[in-house]
């Protein structure tokens, strides 16, 4: 009589460490679907991530006709190299898009443009009720710098509260009188771009980009 060895078990009838599965074990691990060979996996669909909204301020500016893009960035900073390269970016999806593209267009500014800038730039205004004798010395300080530097005093003081503004003019024109030209021009570029960005992030988001007066472009 002929004895007939056992079919041998497949691969998958043994654990990892040569003992045979059971019966009741699965042969993949409960949370991971099975498929037949060549079918691709099934990722799960993500889902959509929705952008956040432009400013009301922001879409209107990006609607406006070349022209009147440049006109509105002139109100924000006088050089009108900086307004057409501005402009001609649009339109941005956000806020934080314009404000990359103003600065880097603010670092590029040749010295002429700088000076464009700083004649439609006014004095720095005291907050009401300051007392004459801080205009008196503002007015000045004022006078000593422009006759040292030849240009207008600027400073940026978006996170100033107004009640300390005075005092910090003041105490930043006597420390830049000391400056030489050369310095006093780089220090001069960067508050000027500082005070253009600030300007343009509240027109940007307000919602008629008109509505947030920026200061006025002539001199008193």
């Amino acid at each position: 009589m002929t004895h007939l060895s056992p079919d041998p078990l497949p691969n998958h009838a043994w654990r990892p460490d040569g003992r045979r599965r059971t019966a009741e074990e699965p042969t993949l691990p409960a949370h991971r679907p099975s498929r037949l060979p060549g079918q691709a996996a099934v990722t799960p669909e993500q889902p959509e991530q929705s952008a956040p909204p432009v400013p009301a301020g922001l879409g209107r500016f990006n609607a406006l006709p070349a022209d009147e893009a440049e006109r509105a960035l002139l109100t924000c900073c006088g050089s009108r190299r900086w307004a057409r390269r501005v402009a001609a970016h649009r339109p941005y999806p956000d806020l934080e898009a314009l404000l990359a593209a103003a600065d880097e267009a603010a670092y590029d500014l040749t010295p002429g443009d700088v000076a464009e800038a700083l004649a439609c730039e006014s004095l720095t205004l005291l907050p009401d009720g300051a007392y004459s004798a801080a205009h008196m010395a503002l007015s000045a300080a004022h006078a000593a710098y422009e006759s040292r530097f030849g240009h207008v005093f600027v400073i940026c003081l978006d996170d100033t509260p107004p009640e300390d503004s005075p005092d910090l003019v003041l105490t930043a024109i006597s420390s830049r009188l000391s400056n030489d030209p050369d310095e006093e021009r780089i220090h001069t570029a960067e508050e000027l771009r500082r005070l253009v960005r600030g300007r343009l992030a509240r027109r940007a988001g307000a919602a008629d980009c008109d509505a947030v007066p920026c200061p006025s472009q002539a001199r008193p």
